[in-house]
């Protein structure tokens, strides 16, 4: 595959006769909402085998086959040159397709109301044949240790139908909040505990899950210590079912990192007691902060160099938003609040405001600026190819099990092309 980044007075014709592709094949692959109306700075992604890369100044055969993970001597030979050729700036090469290396994909889903809508079903299936695991969201446990049945709809049949695994997410969430003092009972009270642990195992034979995920957050720091030895306990029964246990664990970077979304998570602990961890890699821009890219690569690339470094890295999924927000300026915390919208959303936006779509190359993400009908200036924030690439590199760089997404329903075609052209998804 190679993403190709729109250029002034470019056409979908026009780039699909430099890569000798038909237009209507781009148009596809991409899901394009705009293919008359191309945006300056819009990434989109050509389906060819191997990509193009245009020679630089100081570049080499050495400098560039080490980039893609080749020998200089097989890149002279599938560009049809000497291995001791000078390149000239501006040649541009054929890149051989990679090794592909399997890796593992969840993506949580998150109906609302009293059933699965047929849209948010749509998008499950769509993702599915890329998925390891599918996670409706969520199970929601109570003080008495039984729990809140989400709507289901038919996803443990997409689950089926495309051989993921069904991910029985559990919370502490109450009235759509985190609870510390809910947590605080189900990790303390044994004989709530034990009700608690049962009742999951007969919910989890009852739907066929056959992974159970705590999503706990927001614990007291006392908690800490209880909350492992939880999942001790809860590893050793869900075992005997053949099953996986799984956490979700807020981004930190040191172990006695403070903040109550943090020091009640010990990743080390965790490492050595469940099977994966999803790491929440995302909303460092959220929708009641100031503007700024929902998961910059660097901030990212800390918190799972900290992660490796306390957990195996075949444990680590990375979590990646498929979202981004549209904030209206001025921004004012505590009173504004950012909408969230899919990438498809931010084109439409761009080519509605006629704004060029620019890229931060330190937060490897991309930006919109514009101005609506009220004259109020607005600062979008979202993924695409480039940026989920992005990501992608650093999952192999990093040896990581796979990659997480929060969550379906908001459309990015683009990022299931990379995947598959980056990874061969596990099926299990």
């Amino acid at each position: 595959m190679q993403i190709h980044v729109v250029r002034q007075n470019e056409t979908l014709t026009s780039i699909a006769r430099e890569y000798n592709i038909n237009a209507n094949a781009i148009e596809t692959a991409n899901q394009l909402p705009n293919p008359d109306h191309l945006v300056i700075g819009q990434a989109i992604v050509i389906p060819t085998s191997g990509s193009f890369y245009t020679v630089r100044r100081g570049d080499s055969l050495w400098s560039i086959s080490r980039r893609y993970g080749l020998s200089p001597e097989e890149l002279a030979r599938v560009n049809g040159i000497s291995v001791n050729t000078v390149l000239r700036e501006g040649l541009r090469l054929f890149i051989p397709p990679s090794r592909k290396r399997n890796a593992e994909f969840n993506a949580y889903v998150e109906p609302f109301g009293t059933s699965v809508s047929p849209e948010l079903e749509s998008s499950a299936r769509e993702a599915a044949p890329y998925l390891t695991f599918l996670s409706p969201f969520s199970f929601r446990a109570k003080r008495d240790g039984t729990l809140d049945t989400p709507p289901l709809g038919n996803l443990a049949a997409i689950a089926s139908q495309y051989r993921n695994i069904l991910v029985m997410v559990i919370t502490n969430q109450e009235q759509g909040q985190f609870s510390a003092e809910l947590g605080q009972i189900l990790l303390n009270d044994q004989q709530i505990q034990n009700r608690f642990l049962q009742n999951i195992i007969s919910l989890a034979n009852r739907y066929h899950f056959r992974d159970i995920h705590f999503d706990f957050e927001y614990l007291r720091p006392e908690d800490r210590e209880a909350y492992n030895q939880f999942l001790r306990k809860a590893k050793d029964l869900f075992s005997r079912q053949g099953w996986f246990i799984s956490t979700a664990l807020a981004p930190k970077t040191s172990a006695d990192q403070k903040g109550r979304w943090y020091e009640g998570h010990d990743y080390k602990a965790h490492g050595a007691i469940v099977d994966f961890v999803v790491i929440m890699t995302y909303e460092w821009g959220y929708s009641g902060g100031p503007p700024m890219a929902v998961s910059p690569i660097e901030p990212v690339r800390q918190v799972l160099q900290y992660a490796v470094s306390e957990i195996p890295s075949q444990k680590i999924l990375m979590g990646q938003n498929l979202y981004g927000y549209d904030w209206t300026l001025p921004f004012v915390p505590g009173r504004d609040t950012a909408k969230a919208i899919s990438p498809q959303q931010a084109i439409l936006l761009a080519v509605k405001y006629n704004a060029a779509i620019q890229y931060d190359q330190q937060a490897q993400a991309p930006y919109i600026d514009y101005i609506d009908e009220q004259n109020r200036r607005h600062k979008v924030w979202f993924e695409d190819a480039r940026s989920i690439q992005a990501k992608f590199d650093l999952v192999k760089e990093l040896n990581l099990r796979g990659m997480s997404y929060w969550k379906l329903g908001l459309s990015f075609p683009q990022n299931w092309l990379l995947l598959a052209d980056n990874f061969n998804p596990v099926k299990k």
